[in-house]
């Protein structure tokens, strides 16, 4: 897709490492609103984990909505909470109140609610469905695992 960041290409080609640009294509596909946990990402690649997803949006995300991948408590991404939250109440994505005790009186997000589970938008159907073992590929139109 010729997503790059020019302070991070792959040092032989110039191009995005095809693991990142996996990356960053399901981060494209997070409808507004919803959101996907790293380990997600990597189980609807089928290839790496939470970890290999976070270093892959750390260096290339800038380019897609990023606020969208996130990690599975729902807590804010350290240092652009701020940012993140005016992109969660501008799509209306769910959140979770801080409670009085939470550092900075911070939300998160309602994973439960908020969750993604790749299929998509325009079936009507939502994260958290009772067949969870039919979600949708995009490269197929069929079945995924995630």
């Amino acid at each position: 897709m010729g997503r790059m960041r020019s302070d991070e290409p792959d040092e032989v080609s110039g191009d995005l490492p095809e693991y990142a640009e996996r990356v960053l294509d399901v981060a494209d596909l997070i409808p507004p609103g919803r959101v996907m946990a790293y380990g997600d990402i990597a189980e609807w690649l089928g290839e790496g984990g939470p970890r290999q997803v976070g270093r892959a949006m750390a260096l290339y995300g800038g380019a897609v909505p990023w606020w969208r991948v996130v990690r599975s408590d729902g807590a804010l991404l350290a240092g652009h909470e701020l940012e993140a939250l005016a992109h969660y109440r501008e799509e209306a994505t769910p959140l979770r109140e801080a409670s009085r005790a939470a550092e900075g009186h911070l939300p998160r997000l309602d994973m439960k609610r908020a969750r993604w589970d790749g299929r998509p938008p325009e079936t009507g159907r939502d994260a958290g469905a009772d067949d969870a073992g039919a979600d949708w590929d995009r490269d197929t139109g069929g079945a995924a695992h995630i």
